[in-house]
């Protein structure tokens, strides 16, 4: 043992039982990993256990940790609190990250005398309230423009301190003539009164809607009360704007308490997270985040860390959340919910159904400005769901084509890097096989192809793909077997009937979902590869079959048939030409015997 490792035995042997947040340092003293835990004790020195460390990742971090700091908090939704913050401070290198979270817009209410409203991209420690980020920019627009129709406020820089305005340092503006300010600055709009509509701006943000329509009807009878008609009118056209608005949100079910629902879709490294708020039977808001898997790649830590980095974000959580699984911190004065049926289920497929259409749109960006870390993202997701031993940026697909057998072809696509090769496709002619033997045209095409690569020291793809479920995979790898490179190939087969996917000496088929990159993958080699088969096959039997028809007329050799459907494209536009058309290409005998022959 170093004389480090007895450092850190020592410094773990005196850890309290009791929750905390504990750090890790390395040998310059910046902080590479945060974690949280119910027993401070327990749950460090579980890292520097043997068995603990089959994790390359884990293996990895314990050997660059150098030093150990911790904090003791009162409860573990402390701990909980505490954690998220430090991440978000210290970035540590392996700990799960926020990704593009810079990019997206808040809704600031700044932290001065009378408070200005607006979006930014920039969070500033100045004591104001951000909300958000809001990925929808449409949406937040809206919410503005309903805010400053609601309630109007002040946009402009000024310092509107009690004795700047007891001077009279300013004038009106002209939003204050048209109706878009009450001028706070010349005093004719109180500090508590715009004070009022901060506060119903911020229920507004948060989805609290029903606060804001009960203030907003007080108002109206008061008004009406005093015989204040144009105000009460005012205040009315408020209330019909607010309901314009909430009909907008998804109603869910009337019914619905307040809740509040997470889901969580894990893509390789990356986990998209997904946040839907409900507010008296609507959806209020809707959010998905982007996470950078760390060490702690477990998805009750990832679920914990979520729930953490939204009430961070809000402020407070519903006393219900609804969790496709429980995570592995409690959270004080909340109730998990793992929904099984009814509403709340309805809820949590919502979040999945956006948590998964926002990687969707993540992928197509991607594709789309860097089609290289596409590529990359595709490749490195298909060795992980087919659990292969190395990336397979370099596959082929077989398929087989033929009509009762007759005129039997093989195709061969490559696709590298995801994206198709074409200069690397292969056609067969199939020379073995005699009448509709689909096993055996596959074991043909197979052993002419790597035979070919192997003799010409060509390098072999890691994967390869056949178009076909048991049958055709074993002919496939018995193909290989011959030529000894059953270890140096991965095969799969892909069914058409429920697209599974079949692996050799492996009786249950593999069944991936079916936004599945993977499997859109494979299917695009498979339609790829019947494509070119087919195009082949059909050349093939309308040319032998026009060359029968053609040449077994008398006085019709090859060169004149080939003459005639240079000419004429088609045996039909053949048949259907005249006499004196036929002339012009063949001569006069030829053409009355191409004439009577075909006719």
């Amino acid at each position: 043992m170093t004389k480090n490792d007895s450092r850190l035995t020592t410094i773990v042997n005196n850890l309290p039982h009791c929750p905390g947040v504990y750090r890790f340092l390395n040998e310059e003293g910046v902080v590479i990993y945060v974690g949280k835990a119910k027993d401070l004790r327990k749950r460090v020195s579980q890292y520097f256990v043997p068995q603990r460390q089959e994790s390359a990742k884990i293996k990895h971090l314990v050997h660059k940790i150098a030093d150990i700091q911790y904090t003791v908090v009162p409860t573990e939704s402390d701990a909980l609190l505490l954690e998220n913050n430090l991440i978000k401070e210290l970035q540590p290198r392996y700990n799960v990250l926020l990704k593009d979270d810079k990019t997206y817009p808040w809704i600031c209410i700044k932290n001065e005398p009378f408070p200005r409203v607006f979006p930014t991209r920039r969070r500033i420690k100045d004591g104001s309230d951000y909300f958000g980020p809001y990925t929808s920019i449409s949406m937040m627009k809206v919410l503005l423009e309903l805010i400053r129709q609601l309630y109007p406020l002040r946009t402009c820089h000024c310092s509107l301190t009690p004795e700047a305005i007891a001077k009279g340092k300013y004038r009106a503006c002209l939003d204050f003539h048209i109706g878009q300010c009450k001028a706070p600055c010349t005093g004719r709009q109180t500090a508590q009164d715009y004070a009022q509509n901060i506060e119903a701006i911020k229920a507004i943000i948060k989805g609290h809607l029903a606060e804001v329509r009960r203030l907003l009807q007080q108002q109206m009878r008061q008004a009406a009360e005093k015989y204040e008609f144009e105000e009460a009118q005012k205040i009315k056209e408020r209330l019909t704007m607010l309901e314009r608005y909430q009909a907008k949100s998804i109603i869910v079910n009337d019914r619905q308490s307040d809740v509040d629902a997470f889901s969580i879709l894990v893509d390789g490294n990356e986990a998209y997270c997904n946040f839907l708020r409900v507010v008296q039977g609507a959806v209020v808001w809707l959010q998905t985040v982007e996470l950078r898997m760390g060490i702690e790649e477990e998805r009750e830590a990832l679920l914990s860390y979520f729930i953490a980095e939204m009430l961070s974000r809000l402020g407070n959580l519903s006393k219900q959340l609804i969790v496709p699984f429980l995570p592995d911190q409690e959270l004080s004065g909340t109730e998990y919910i793992v929904p099984q049926r009814g509403d709340k289920l309805k809820l949590l497929q919502l979040s999945e159904r956006n948590g998964r259409l926002y990687r969707i749109e993540k992928l197509k960006q991607l594709e789309k400005t860097h089609p290289e870390r596409h590529a990359e993202h595709i490749v490195a997701t298909a060795q992980r769901d087919l659990n292969l031993p190395e990336q397979p940026v370099h596959i082929e697909c077989f398929d087989n084509s033929n009509i009762q057998g007759a005129f039997p072809v093989s195709s061969c696509v490559v696709f590298r890097n995801a994206r198709p090769s074409k200069k690397d496709y292969r056609h067969f002619n199939v020379q073995t096989v005699e009448g509709p033997d689909d096993f055996a045209t596959m074991f043909e095409a197979v052993t002419r192809r790597y035979r070919r690569l192997v003799e010409e020291n060509q390098p072999l793809p890691q994967l390869v793909v056949i178009d076909g479920g048991k049958g055709q995979l074993r002919a496939a790898f018995e193909a290989l077997s011959g030529l000894g490179l059953e270890r140096k190939i991965t095969l799969v087969g892909l069914a058409k009937r429920l697209e599974e996917i079949y692996f050799v000496g492996d009786n249950v088929p593999l069944f991936l979902d079916k936004n599945s990159s993977t499997l859109r993958l494979l299917m695009q080699l498979r339609d790829e590869a019947h494509r070119f088969g087919i195009t082949h096959h059909r050349a093939r039997r309308s040319k032998a079959l026009t060359a029968t028809q053609l040449t077994t007329i008398d006085g019709v050799g090859e060169k004149t048939a080939e003459k005639l459907l240079i000419a004429f494209k088609s045996v039909a536009r053949i048949k259907a030409a005249t006499l004196e058309e036929l002339q012009e290409v063949v001569g006069k005998k030829a053409a009355g015997k191409i004439l009577s022959g075909l006719n």
